[in-house]
């Protein structure tokens, strides 16, 4: 059986960006980190994550598996 490939962001930034224009493409990105953070401290922690994945269709993740997300998303 051919395994599939994992498709990162990166690979849909491109496409995202031909079809909204930049300014539409910046709004989006708002919208989604605006649904995802905390909204008393202003970032996506752990617990805004994990209470909002399903929003992203995320709520099959492990805590462990969250705290991935919340860490690379903290380094860059």
């Amino acid at each position: 059986m051919a395994r599939r490939k994992a498709i990162d962001f990166e690979d849909f930034l491109p496409t995202m960006a031909d079809k909204l224009g930049g300014e539409g493409l910046i709004g989006e990105l708002c919208n989604g980190f605006q649904l995802l953070m905390d909204g008393d401290k202003g970032v996506i922690t752990f617990e805004s994550l994990k209470r909002n994945s399903a929003l992203l269709g995320l709520q099959g993740l492990r805590d462990d598996e969250l705290l991935i997300v919340v860490g690379r998303s903290s380094a860059t």
